[in-house]
């Protein structure tokens, strides 16, 4: 009996050392991991934020466009919401395109990021539009979506202000 009570106990301390040496290396791996993974993709997100910005500025609303979920971007306006990605691009050419004075430059700042879940972000911004009549700034909120290993803007909602 004893060498059986023996018996277990050493199975159980190995099992346990096991066990212990499995986790250990999640332990130290698994938030640090983490935390950078949270880094790279908030900054993968700023990175797309970055690029709509350049493309509204030099005039390829197109580039901008890469920036939102296509089809199916929900985007909330003026208080309405926009049809969907096609229509979204052609409110930003009938109301922006045309020449450079009417697009004005665009500046995103105070970007703030949260990740909801590894393919899943909030981003709430201000942005400045800069330009001759009716320059304009606001707030953008936005549900963020790793899509095919991209990020994209699922939903965004505008709440914006013309400047005097």
């Amino acid at each position: 009996m004893r060498s059986n009570t023996l018996t277990l106990r050493s199975i159980a301390a190995i099992l346990a050392l096991t066990l212990l040496a499995a986790c250990k290396p999640q332990a130290e791996c698994g938030p640090a991991a983490a935390a950078v993974d949270a880094e790279a993709e908030e900054q993968a997100i700023r990175d797309v934020i970055a690029r709509m910005e350049a493309s509204w500025n030099r005039g390829d609303f197109r580039g901008y466009m890469r920036g939102f979920a296509n089809p199916d971007v929900v985007f909330v306006s003026r208080g309405e919401f926009q049809k969907d990605w096609q229509g979204t691009l052609d409110h930003y050419i009938r109301d922006y395109g045309g020449s450079e004075e009417k697009r004005g430059k665009l500046h995103f700042f105070d970007i703030k990021i949260e990740m909801l879940a590894p393919d899943a972000a909030q981003l709430i911004s201000r942005y400045q539009l800069d330009r001759p009549e009716k320059p304009q700034d606001g707030i953008n909120t936005r549900l963020m979506r790793k899509r095919g290993g991209h990020w994209v803007i699922a939903l965004n909602h505008v709440s914006s202000r013309e400047l005097p």
